[in-house]
């Protein structure tokens, strides 16, 4: 029996070859070593995997199905090494399931990293856990690593860091899901503590540059100062190491070449102030001495140095060596580039430095003139190619030009089909073959209008429905398949407008311009129609609104097409779009006339009524001297009033003589004379636009002999007759670096005279004062804002023959994208009126100041609301204008 009981020992002994896992942190074995030997892997067989895959595991492995290895050996070691070294698993495990002979089957057991179900945030806002998610990824479902964990950890207190949060502290708690299996929830605690911000900067060894001049250099890193009020005074280290560079670019241009910051320290002051230190050797100052030009063929040494425009004895300033040699529109290098040298290189080299004076040798590679091989157009998702293709000043062909790549970004901005902020020429040249390729990346943008709107006033509503359409396609009108929901990407522009009271009010307005008239030239060509009609009698509470001349005035619309009816407004026609910026746009304002009609029920024989007829047209072409820049536009329009008991209206059918019917008509041309360089017609950077027109009838007193003084005043306007000279400038100017903060100057100066004194016409005068938003009122006069006062108040009644204003505005982007312009203005305006030139006084303005802003939407067109106040005393009154809101539509001031 013991025999048989020491037989099966042996035998349990012999079977259990060797047992072999890995327990500690990372990796710990248990490993029989008595009995080394080599075997067969029969089979592997993984196990606890729920995500992974199991062919890739096994080739992480390293073992495969046949392998020979040692038992206990290296194999299994390193094998355990690879799959940990992955940081998928916190558990990894390699057992024996069986052997038989020289066969061993494999287990490996692991166990998954938890995964992450959820993530929790404390102590942060809203923005802040946004940003925190964007920039850490943290997604649910991901393994959670130690790693992982802490990285997080350093990047939440980066961000913090870049707003100013120097001491914020982050820890992550990371707890078991119990409601999953092998998953975990993350709490992200935020303590940002106190913003830091800097007290004060001090510099040492600064004894040529004062210490406001460096403060200026820095600009991301500013103490707490009231001269920097509106600036950021938080610490950050990012803007700090750059700033630091920023002021020794400062000592370079003021010629010390040689500057460096020798040290710095940042001093903590309390919880929330530190101190900047900042030691600085200056060096010598330098100034340029002897320039020469190498390499130069094209152009004269002495044409190069004078286009430099730097001298000897100059202070060197190596920014302004690089500006002038390649940055600015007009340095060196745009010689070359405008007459196809797009390979030319010029490289300043310094040949001698003696005391402290240097030499320069400028070297040119003028290279070959590129030749344009191709022209793509792109992002023109709406708009057909054709119309903008007809805007380049780049064709195949030509020698490359950077002048002409820089007007054709303005000329497809101010086709107002693209946004002007997204347009990015892609220039890719070719040396091998000395050509180049043009891209035109462009964006589309929405730029038609829809007006749907309902007004109420004078015991009335007014409704009214408009459209413009900016990007018609007239050829595409049979075209089915081109109504998406409208044939359009021609460029064309077709406005139409109704509006409404019932009885009271009627109008209805169509204008369309085509603005490459026969497809070879820019020349366009405009038509438009309106008729309105207006029966005073069908409404009992009329003169309340007409006897007040600051109220329920319609405005005409932006660009020149009839505009948007706000409350209570009336705009009874509207017509002439016009590219060139000559449109008109009509509408009533507020009569005054002091007598208070009230009729009712009256047949229809007796009622007041005027009917208004107009129709014109217009031709408009780009001239080629003295640049490109100059348009002409001509107008032929005609307006017929017909009147039916209108006597107690106008003063001009007042006369005793008859009951105020008949019809008056106004037939004149207008011509325009006028240069437009602006960059952008949303947010005009810089660029200029200067008008001169003139408006004239026929001069029928001169020609018919009749004496006006004896005849009756119906008679007398049944053809009016006038000439009107108009004058308008505006300049646009950037005043920062990135050319955001710009300052919008403009003057204007009207004048109405007449041929014969006995028929000074009632119509077309000047109305100063207000927003300028009616556009035109009953008698076709040219409504001018000034803002601060009350529409009109600077002007008669029926209009004045002389004005002219000035204004100064500045303005900043608040955004600029496709979707809507935004921007802030301030503004000082003066301006006033007068009815002939024994008054006229240019110097005698009424003055103004205030603020508001502008918003744009493709949808809508331009809106703005601003404040402002008039410093001096309006006509009638006895005090200053004082403070005045304006609501504007559709129109720029």
């Amino acid at each position: 029996m013991r025999k048989i009981k020491l037989f099966f020992i042996l035998l349990l002994i012999s079977v259990k070859l060797f047992s072999q896992e890995a327990e500690q942190d990372s990796i710990n074995f248990s490993i029989y070593y008595s009995s080394p030997k080599e075997y067969v892997i029969s089979g592997i067989d993984v196990q606890g995997i729920r995500y992974l895959d199991t062919q890739v595991l096994l080739q992480i492995s390293g073992l495969s199905v046949g392998d020979k290895i040692i038992v206990p050996g290296d194999a299994i070691t390193n094998s355990i090494k690879k799959l940990w070294n992955h940081g998928l698993f916190s558990d990894v495990k390699i057992t024996a399931d069986k052997i038989v002979g020289d066969k061993i089957w494999l287990r490996i057991n692991l166990q998954e990293r938890p995964r992450l179900a959820e993530v929790n945030f404390n102590g942060v806002s809203k923005s802040e856990k946004d940003d925190i998610t964007k920039k850490v990824l943290l997604l649910k479902g991901s393994q959670v690593t130690d790693n992982q964990v802490s990285t997080a950890e350093k990047i939440i207190k980066n961000i913090f860091l870049d707003k100013g949060f120097l001491n914020t502290d982050v820890k992550i708690v990371q707890r078991d899901d119990t409601t999953q299996n092998n998953s975990v929830i993350l709490d992200i605690n935020v303590d940002k503590k106190e913003k830091v911000k800097i007290s004060e900067i001090v510099y040492h060894g600064n004894t040529n540059l004062k210490p406001g001049m460096l403060d200026k250099s820095m600009k991301k890193t500013k103490a707490k100062k009231i001269k920097n009020f509106f600036s950021s005074k938080k610490f950050t280290s990012e803007k700090y190491a750059e700033d630091k560079i920023n002021l020794i670019k400062k000592y370079n241009e003021k010629g010390y070449r040689d500057a460096t910051i020798t040290k710095d320290s940042i001093t903590k002051l309390n919880k929330d102030r530190v101190r900047l230190d900042i030691w600085v050797e200056e060096g010598n100052k330098y100034y340029f001495r002897d320039i020469k030009w190498v390499g130069n063929t094209i152009y004269p040494s002495d044409y190069l140095s004078a286009r430099l425009g730097i001298k000897k004895g100059d202070v060197f300033d190596q920014k302004l060596l690089d500006k002038r040699t390649k940055d600015d529109e007009d340095a060196v290098s745009s010689d070359y580039l405008d007459h196809g040298y797009l390979f030319f290189n010029l490289s300043p080299m310094e040949t001698r430095v003696e005391n402290d004076s240097i030499d320069f040798e400028m070297r040119i590679s003028e290279g070959r003139q590129a030749t344009i091989d191709k022209i793509i157009i792109s992002g023109n998702t709406k708009t057909n190619e054709h119309v903008a293709r007809r805007e380049l000043r780049t064709l195949p062909g030509d020698l490359f030009d950077k002048s002409a790549i820089i007007r054709t970004v303005r000329e497809l901005s101010q086709l107002g089909h693209f946004d002007p902020e997204a347009i990015a020429p892609d220039v890719r040249p070719h040396p091998e073959n000395g050509t180049v390729d043009i891209e035109y990346k462009l964006t589309e943008k929405a730029n038609d209008q829809i007006e749907l709107s309902g007004g109420w006033g004078a015991n009335m509503f007014v409704g009214t429905i408009g459209l413009k359409f900016s990007n018609f396609s007239v050829r595409n009108i049979l075209n089915k398949e081109a109504w998406r929901p409208l044939p359009t990407g021609d460029g064309q522009a077709l406005s139409l407008r109704a509006q409404t009271s019932g009885k009271f009010y009627k109008s209805y307005s169509f204008s369309f311009t085509e603005p490459w008239f026969g497809g070879k030239k820019p020349n366009s060509f405009t038509i438009s129609f309106s008729h309105s009609k207006v029966n005073y009698s069908a409404n009992n509470s009329y003169s309340s609104m007409y006897n007040d001349p600051y109220g329920y005035g319609g405005y005409g619309g932006y660009g020149g097409y009839g505009g948007y009816g706000g409350y209570g407004g009336y705009s009874p026609y509207g017509y002439g779009y016009s590219p060139y910026g000559y449109g008109y746009g009509y509408g009533y304002g507020g009569y005054d006339y002091g007598t208070n009609y009230n009729y009712q029920d009256q047949s229809s024989s007796n009622d007041q009524i005027q009917i208004t007829s107009a129709v014109a047209v217009g031709y408009g072409y780009r001239l080629k001297w003295p640049d490109d820049y100059f348009t002409l536009y001509h107008e032929l329009s005609f307006q017929h009033y017909k009147l039916q008991n209108m006597a107690g209206y106008y003063y001009f059918l007042n006369d005793g003589t008859g009951t105020g019917n008949g019809g008056f008509n106004n037939f004149s041309f207008k011509t325009a004379f006028g240069r437009n360089s602006m960059d952008n017609p949303l947010y005009t950077r810089r660029g200029s636009s200067f008008t001169f027109s003139l408006q004239l009838t026929p001069p029928y007193s001169l020609l018919n002999g009749i004496d006006y003084s004896k005849v009756g005043l119906s008679e007398r306007y049944k053809w009016i007759e006038y000439h009107k000279w108009m004058f308008k400038g505006d300049w646009y100017s950037p005043l920062s670096k990135n050319t955001n903060l710009v300052l919008h100057t403009k003057f204007e100066y009207g004048f109405l005279g007449h041929y014969n004194k006995y028929r000074q016409s009632p119509f077309e005068g000047f109305r100063v004062g207000g927003s300028g938003m009616s556009g035109y009122n009953l008698y076709g006069s040219d409504i001018v804002s000034l803002r601060g006062y009350k529409d009109y108040s600077l002007s008669s009644s029926q209009g004045s023959n002389i004005y002219n204003k000035l204004s100064m505005e500045l303005r900043y982007p608040v955004i600029l994208k496709p979707s809507s312009t935004i921007y802030l203005l301030g503004f000082l305006e003066a301006g006033n009126a007068w009815n002939n030139f024994d008054d006229y006084n240019p110097f005698k303005l009424h003055r103004s100041a205030g603020a508001g802003v502008r918003i744009f939407l493709p949808m809508f067109g331009l809106m703005g609301i601003d404040w402002g106040y008039g410093f001096d005393q309006v006509p009638g009154q006895s005090d200053a204008a004082g403070s005045q809101f304006h609501f504007v539509i559709g129109q720029q001031f």
